[in-house]
């Protein structure tokens, strides 16, 4: 058994979604156990970083963070796991080394929230005006007047 903790930059590319994720280049903390097992090398820990990106109903910036577990096997090349498996069902050790990119992305973009709030009870953006309800008057509303009364309304005196 073999640990590892430590920082990794997280991909070029990012690791998230669209509305929140881990910022290219940010910082991953790894804190990790490899252990030798028969058919491979068994991967687990936990995998924390900060994230960045915008709430899902008033579209404010937000930053949060997010710790996951991992939990993968690496089999060994030539074992009867590395045969029965199909070659993107389970990942390899390849020259005695395990890439853990692939195993981290997958824990990390899968625990993410599909629609992150900065607040839980954001109310976020009117439909009308495009302006956030939280900087509007508890009062605010518009009026919506049916197509087909606008002209009775212009020979209407006004009250």
């Amino acid at each position: 058994m073999r640990a590892y903790t430590g920082d990794v930059p997280a991909p070029e590319d990012g690791m998230g979604l669209p509305t929140i994720g881990v910022p290219a280049g940010a910082p991953v903390a790894l804190d990790l156990r490899l252990e030798s097992a028969a058919e491979g090398v068994y991967v687990s820990g936990t995998a924390h970083a900060r994230l960045e990106g915008e709430c899902a109903r008033c579209l404010d910036p937000l930053t949060d963070e997010i710790t996951v577990p991992i939990g993968e096997l690496f089999a060994y090349p030539d074992t009867v796991t590395d045969e029965t498996t199909d070659e993107d069902e389970l990942p390899r050790v390849v020259d005695d080394y395990v890439d853990l990119e692939q195993t981290v992305r997958d824990a990390l973009v899968l625990d993410l929230p599909l629609a992150p709030l900065c607040l839980p009870d954001c109310r976020g953006l009117c439909i009308e005006c495009g302006e956030k309800w939280a900087d509007l008057a508890p009062d605010h509303g518009h009026e919506t007047l049916d197509p087909r009364w606008a002209a009775l309304r212009e020979r209407l005196p006004a009250e």
